[in-house]
């Protein structure tokens, strides 16, 4: 896995992964940005949430589970401190189908978080606190 990251003004940068797709990061105004991106750290709340997402939605969809809607909502806290990292990650999915078995989710998002998911192992094993929620809704 590669990807470059190219400046392009400021504190906006233009960050293109080796599959070729780009995404622009900025910095806020007070920071000498202008405001026109995502943030990086916001980068990394989404790629975790992304990674765990695509794991709880295969294995819902190879258990035959009738989804119509996943939506992951991440809350995370920084330390207040140089480097600003995170210390806390909350995910919460929202799980929307026919007939969608609680059972089936409940183990998807605990497989997600003990086996699949890099992004989530990951910041773990380098001291983030990462919590899971869920909530089944019939469509």
């Amino acid at each position: 896995m590669n990807a470059t990251i190219k400046w392009v003004d400021g504190v906006m940068f233009l960050g293109e992964s080796g599959s070729g797709h780009s995404v622009v990061m900025d910095g806020a105004p007070d920071q000498g940005g202008r405001n026109m991106g995502i943030r990086p750290m916001e980068m990394v709340l989404i790629g975790l949430g992304g990674c765990a997402s695509f794991d709880v939605m295969t294995m819902l969809l190879k258990g035959r589970q009738q989804v119509t809607d996943c939506k992951t909502e991440l809350q995370a806290e920084r330390v207040d401190a140089v480097p600003a990292i995170f210390n806390k990650i909350h995910l919460h999915f929202i799980v929307t189908g026919s007939l969608l078995k609680d059972s089936q989710v409940k183990r998807a998002v605990e497989l997600s978080a003990e086996k699949y998911c890099s992004a989530s192992i990951m910041l773990e094993a380098g001291g983030v606190e990462i919590s899971h929620s869920y909530a089944v809704e019939e469509a």
